[in-house]
């Protein structure tokens, strides 16, 4: 049975809050085998669109991190640093968020994972973890997809909660209509219910802002998209496996997921949407035993 509030978890999914970085200076120099110089590259997509990534450490094995709706790499900032002592760190701004561009006719998670592939391809990491949060998740799926034997696995950070999940028509059609005619109000709505009962209103406030102040037309397209995703069989096509660090304020449906790949769940508990925000520490530890362990059993 369809209830509203499963399709707004899975709509709150997609949702991630985000500061704005510098614009970086193009570098010319690629990671080959986990062995270069840091610093901001840019690298074409399939179709054109300039994508903008930061070298945050080199080495093996490498962990690219994907942002959420509407944000952009330096949602992972309080990841980073504690990432970097463990990993060689790459982290992305899909086109049509940060500093990537804008110019794409059709705007799908497929079309984002493309993105994603086109760094890990140009930088030539290998050994690679794809960890990503909200429509991250999804997007780190269709890296694996894309790039079979050059992704050991995929980790989701308050995503990929329940791959047999039904959206009634009625209320995606609602909610798609409310998005294409008034996409601020619509936005700000569902931000509310993202955050655990501790989250500071100052943070709250500024995710609304900048969730809601981005390019609306963008945005809707990639809810449609979501909506429409079918995550059982991506979670098939990835054939890696697959593993999500969850807040417990939505359920994660374990026994689900295990129908379509080898996936498994840690549970975060009193936490909501944004753990990089709420629980970075719970988070930063979780991640690095979660890649260590992928890694490990996966590399190449």
């Amino acid at each position: 049975m369809f209830h509203r509030t499963t399709l707004a978890l899975a709509l709150c999914a997609l949702f991630a809050a985000c500061s704005r970085a510098p614009e970086p200076e193009r570098q010319q120099d690629s990671v080959v085998n986990g062995a270069a110089n840091t610093g901001p590259v840019k690298v074409a997509a399939p179709d054109g669109v300039e994508i903008a990534a930061t070298v945050h450490s080199s080495g093996e094995p490498s962990v690219v991190l994907v942002h959420g709706w509407m944000c952009d790499q330096t949602y992972w900032e309080a990841q980073v640093p504690a990432l970097s002592e463990h990993f060689g760190v790459v982290t992305v701004d899909m086109a049509g968020h940060g500093l990537s561009g804008v110019d794409r006719e059709a705007w799908t998670i497929e079309s984002l994972g493309e993105d994603v592939a086109a760094v890990i391809s140009d930088l030539q990491l290998e050994n690679v973890a794809v960890i990503g949060h909200s429509m991250g998740g999804r997007v780190g799926l269709e890296v694996a997809r894309l790039l079979p034997g050059g992704v050991v696995g995929v980790i989701g950070v308050d995503t990929l909660h329940d791959a047999d999940e039904v959206y009634d028509p009625d209320e995606v059609a609602g909610l798609l209509a409310g998005f294409e005619t008034d996409f601020v109000a619509t936005c700000g709505a569902f931000v509310g219910s993202m955050f655990g009962e501790q989250a500071p209103e100052s943070v709250i406030t500024e995710i609304r802002t900048d969730m809601c102040g981005g390019p609306g037309a963008i945005g809707t397209a990639l809810i449609r998209d979501y909506v429409a995703y079918d995550l059982a069989a991506a979670l098939q096509a990835a054939d890696v496996p697959v593993r999500s660090i969850n807040a417990d304020k939505w359920p994660t449906n374990v026994p689900a997921n295990r129908k379509y790949a080898d996936f498994d769940a840690v549970i975060l508990e009193g936490y909501g949407h944004f753990l990089m925000q709420e629980a970075p520490g719970e988070l930063n530890a979780e991640l690095i035993k979660t890649v260590t362990g992928l890694t490990a059993s996966g590399a190449r």
